[in-house]
């Protein structure tokens, strides 16, 4: 018996015996009682299932900042970083996948001018960590329902193109009666510029010639949004 409980005793205090602690504590407390380290610590450990991931994991939120933060993180990024592989890298990128997924399932189909808390959770989830510029339009049907969400460009860290023609013809291919525009700013200030204001404007004079409605434009920044309308700016 004395060989037996120093056997237990060497396996509860080994890195078996602190993952399955870990997954005690989460299973049983929920996942609140889990500070960001020990989150990513056992999602890392789900891809590396030999060896300790805590130092790494502690290694990453301290170079990006939060666990949110690693899983935005861009891919090549991820990869270039000593003690990631491919299999944690795509274990990472998998649980951003199921994050936005789940925002997006709580807007698609939905009137979204009323439920304006779950769509700019949506969208913070989507772009509020893109280290480039992107440019969304949000297409809504007669009942202002999400119907389609789409990434019309994809520029730099402060310019994307956008052709309002083509934001249109891509309206009328859906049958959508209405959109809201969304892009990013990297930077993390909302606020629009110049060449934001006057895109806009274009881009509502060229829906309404064919009854589409703009209602509005988003900008997303790091924990902040603007929204066009509410800013008397459409």
């Amino acid at each position: 018996m004395p060989h037996l409980s120093a056997e237990v005793s060497l396996l509860s205090a080994g890195p078996h015996g602190h993952r399955a602690r870990m997954r005690d504590t989460l299973l049983t407390r929920g996942p609140d009682a889990l500070a960001d380290d020990e989150l990513l610590e056992m999602l890392l450990f789900s891809a590396m299932p030999e060896g300790d991931t805590r130092p790494l994991a502690k290694a990453l939120i301290n170079r990006f900042g939060s666990f949110a933060a690693v899983l935005a993180a861009p891919q090549q990024t991820l990869i270039e970083t000593p003690g990631l592989g491919p299999h944690s890298v795509a274990a990472l990128k998998l649980v951003q996948a199921a994050a936005i997924r789940l925002s997006r399932a709580e807007v698609i189909g939905r009137p979204v001018l009323g439920n304006w808390d779950r769509l700019m959770a949506y969208l913070h989830a989507v772009l509020a960590r893109e280290k480039i510029e992107q440019f969304r339009v949000l297409f809504l049907d007669a009942k202002n329902r999400l119907i389609a969400d789409e990434s019309q460009a994809r520029g730099t860290v402060n310019h994307t193109p956008v052709y309002p023609r083509e934001v249109v013809k891509r309206a009328l291919e859906l049958h959508a009666t209405g959109m809201i525009l969304v892009h990013n700013h990297p930077s993390g200030d909302p606020t629009p510029s110049r060449a934001d204001i006057e895109t806009t404007r274009e881009i509502g004079r060229a829906a309404a010639l064919l009854s589409i409605a703009l209602h509005d434009h988003v900008i997303v920044g790091h924990g902040r949004w603007l929204s066009f309308r509410q800013a008397g700016l459409l």
